[in-house]
């Protein structure tokens, strides 16, 4: 690896950040009715995307462009409050690309590939050396300057950030094998049967949807791409498995990026979605020592969030006593009279007397009436749970009426709430 700074710096203000943020999210199911997945309300305060844009800041990529397609209403305004710091007079900028049927009149975005390719006008003008394409719905922290500078010191014209997952899991993900030089020698796409990795019987090498390329090579490769008409224009399914079957495309470890607060601690990276992972991801932050540091002053995570007052815990009778347990409680929420264990509210939530929560995920503007019992859910934005309601107790009931996955967890939206009365 390079170990100049200095280089490394100058390799990440000579980089554009292009981050894909347009996929439909279908597994995290009536979550993504309204919203697009990196959208997704995520750790008391955050959205999902803003975990990748924060690395990139963090890493010195000040030029970023957000491409969107779906239900994007709610992303883009969130970029637009909260990332409007970037100075365009030092050149850094946030660009936000919607789909615009740029080639002609009949052409949204394709693909992933295809996303990056109509809008090659645009980044020629911002005259980047190096692309960092990545994915805008993934948690983690990861300092992208390491990886720029293991693909200039392989001279690679693809790198490819890779991680090792449990093999049950792989079928997920596009699953890589490389030799002894980190070079990819094959590549599959979410395989119903993903080979192990060499030595390790129950463990695969995965992408994790981040790459680097050189500036001019990722031009010449879009274009040939562009003009395959047997291509779904995806990174994945198409451009990636090209080049490793041309022996063009290296791997890069994340434990030589990942930003830790630690030397023991995980590597850590999650795809949140489905709403198993999504609860599971929220809940570990609750925990003494969550496997995500989110309070690392050294690697800050940048959001929008509107002032709200102070979180308030009102009521201490013995039977009717405001509190939270092993939780976290974000800006202009009231526990009043209730308890709160292992749970995450998000701003503007209520909690009111009597009322009992466990491992339970609140998103923005919850109202949770008196003498309720919730666990282990998922409530939507703006969700009123009426008084006396139950839901994690009774799983063939909370399947009839809400949204219950095969691993415990209640999905609850305002919809669902209103079709019960």
């Amino acid at each position: 690896m390079l170990s100049d700074v200095r280089i490394q710096q100058r390799l990440a203000r000579q980089s554009l950040g292009v981050v894909l943020a347009g996929g439909r999210g279908t597994r995290l199911k009536q979550l993504t009715d309204r919203r697009a997945k990196p959208a997704v309300f995520f750790g008391g305060k955050f959205r999902i995307i803003d975990f990748t844009l924060s690395n990139c800041v963090n890493s010195g990529i000040r030029r970023i462009a957000v491409l969107t397609q779906y239900k994007a209403h709610s992303l883009l305004r969130h970029l637009q409050m909260g990332w409007s710091f970037l100075r365009p007079e030092m050149g850094e900028f946030l660009d936000l690309l919607p789909a615009q049927q740029r080639l002609d009149e009949a052409t949204w975005y394709r693909g992933t590939a295809d996303a990056v390719y109509q809008n090659f006008d645009i980044f020629r003008a911002a005259g980047p050396k190096y692309f960092v394409v990545l994915a805008g719905d993934h948690i983690y922290k990861m300092d992208y300057s390491f990886m720029l500078a293991d693909h200039v010191e392989k001279g690679a014209d693809c790198t490819v950030a890779c991680i090792e997952v449990p093999l049950a899991q792989a079928s997920d993900f596009g699953v890589m094998a490389v030799d002894q030089s980190m070079r990819i020698v094959d590549f599959l796409e979410k395989p119903g049967r993903p080979p192990p990795m060499v030595g390790k019987s129950d463990r695969a090498l995965a992408s994790m949807g981040i790459y680097v390329f050189t500036a001019e090579f990722l031009y010449a490769e879009l274009e040939r791409d562009h003009r395959d008409p047997t291509s779904s224009h995806d990174f994945g399914k198409d451009v990636i498995p090209h080049l490793v079957n041309r022996g063009l495309a290296a791997a890069h470890s994340f434990e030589e990026s990942c930003v830790k607060t630690t030397f023991e601690s995980e590597a850590y990276w999650r795809d949140v979605g489905t709403i198993d992972a999504y609860w599971a991801a929220n809940i570990d932050l609750v925990t003494p020592t969550p496997s995500l540091d989110i309070y690392d002053p050294n690697w800050p995570i940048w959001t929008y969030q509107e002032q709200l007052p102070p979180a308030k815990f009102v009521f201490d009778d013995d039977d009717r006593r405001g509190m939270a347990v092993d939780s976290m409680v974000s800006g202009g929420c009231i526990v009043s009279g209730g308890t709160v264990r292992r749970s995450l509210m998000f701003s503007n939530c209520r909690v009111n007397s009597f009322a009992r929560t466990h491992e339970a995920v609140l998103l923005p503007e919850v109202d949770v009436g008196r003498y309720a019992r919730l666990t282990q859910v998922v409530l939507d934005r703006g969700c009123r749970i009426r008084e006396g309601l139950v839901i994690g107790e009774d799983p063939e009931l909370d399947a009839r009426r809400f949204c219950r996955t095969e691993g415990g967890v209640t999905l609850v939206t305002a919809e669902m709430l209103a079709a019960l009365d």
